[in-house]
């Protein structure tokens, strides 16, 4: 049986970097207990995606669309109470997600100060992750 994975969120620049709360060591984006990848569509929702729900350390939902045409296996990324969506999982990963991950908004794009992309954790459901205070 493995160890529960326990993350802590760390503030940086433009989001949040990832720690292993267990050991204390920064925790690297192509960990394989973890995803860490850009969500795609964001440029058909550019104004959804400035709601303050896709901010950097905000919870996010991952909502398999089966019914989707272009795609059954797509998974649309909305904010935790499911009023916006900002995209998707990308096509190639949404295949392996077993359903009950949890999601996170790790990193934002900005451009003209407006928000244009997300980088997104997608960690085991049963991880831990700690978020600053303030």
């Amino acid at each position: 049986m493995s160890e529960r994975l326990r993350l802590w969120l760390e503030r940086g620049e433009s989001g949040y970097h990832l720690r292993d709360a267990a050991t204390g060591e920064p925790l690297r984006w192509d960990d394989v207990r973890i995803r860490v990848v850009a969500v795609a569509g964001t440029s058909f929702r550019a104004e959804a995606l400035q709601d303050d729900a896709f901010s950097p350390g905000r919870r996010l939902a991952l909502v398999p669309e089966p019914q989707n045409e272009h795609d059954p296996n797509a998974v649309a990324v909305w904010d935790e109470e499911r009023r916006a969506q900002a995209g998707y999982v990308p096509a190639a990963l949404a295949p392996e997600l077993h359903g009950d991950e949890q999601a996170v908004a790790l990193w934002e794009f900005v451009e003209d100060g407006r928000r244009v992309g997300l980088r997104l954790l997608i960690a085991p459901a049963d991880a831990w992750i700690g978020r600053p205070t303030r």
